[in-house]
Order: C-alpha cells, then sequence, then structure tokens
C-alpha cells in the first residue's frame, strides 16, 4: 500500500450537533480532508493537544499505557480504508523481543481512536494514496 504521511491540521468542535470535524492535511503540501468524529473522541484529541490531565485516566491513557507496560509503542497511525463514507484504520505498533529486530503488529481500530493516541504518543499518521487522491480531486 502506497501510503502518505499526514497531520493534524485542524479541529472543529461543535457544541450543538453529533458531529464533529478533524482535518488532515498532507505533511509538506496543500492537499487535505476532513473525517467526521464523535463528541468524547474530539474531546480527548483537543485535550492531548493542550496537555490537559485529568485526575485520573481515560480510556486513551489506559490504551497507551498497557501498550507501554506490555513492552509496545504506537509506531504509526494507518489510514487504510474509506468504505460506504466510513474511514477505517490501524495501529501500527512494534515491540522488541529481547532485542532482536522490531516485528511491526496491525490492530483494527478507529481512525479517531488512533489519531487520539497518536497525539498522545507523537506516532506519525499516514493514509493511502487512494484515498487521498479520491477525496482531493478537484
Amino acid at each position: 500500500m502506497d501510503l502518505i504521511e499526514v497531520e493534524l491540521a485542524r479541529i472543529v468542535i461543535q457544541q450543538k450537533g453529533d458531529h464533529q470535524y478533524i482535518h488532515l492535511r498532507e505533511k509538506g503540501g496543500s492537499r487535505s480532508f476532513p473525517i467526521v468524529i464523535g463528541f468524547h473522541e474530539v474531546e480527548e484529541i483537543n485535550r492531548k493537544l493542550a496537555g490537559l490531565q485529568t485526575p485520573r485516566p481515560l480510556t486513551h491513557d489506559l490504551v497507551g499505557r498497557l501498550l507501554k507496560t506490555l513492552g509496545f509503542r504506537l509506531h504509526r497511525v494507518l489510514i487504510t480504508e474509506l468504505r460506504d463514507g466510513t474511514f477505517y484504520a490501524n495501529l501500527a505498533i512494534t515491540s522488541s523481543d529481547l532485542g532482536s529486530k522490531e516485528s511491526e503488529r496491525m490492530i483494527d481500530c478507529r481512525p479517531s481512536d488512533a489519531i487520539a493516541l497518536a497525539v498522545q504518543t507523537g506516532a506519525r499518521i499516514f493514509v493511502s494514496r487512494e484515498i487521498l487522491e479520491e477525496l482531493t480531486q478537484a
């Protein structure tokens, strides 16, 4: 799969309505596209970007801590498919088996959760070239 690195360019939080938006932009380029996500996910991404801590860990904090405790790290996020208006993504995690070479494992997830974890950990975000070209055709 041909992948293009993207970055979180903008967050749109609407107090009224169920749909929230994050915009991803081609890194070093001008093409961008929105993804509709839920209110809790957009709040989590916004909280991570602002560096705000909660008194107790929330779900994305828990997942990040679990990965780290079990010896994994989020290597990258891959937005791999757009089907019937729904984006599909994978977390690409890596681990080292007693000093041997790292192996990458894929975990299916929603893009909003993956991006929240990427913001938390500093992992890079990629989208398939096919999706980017489909969404940005003029």
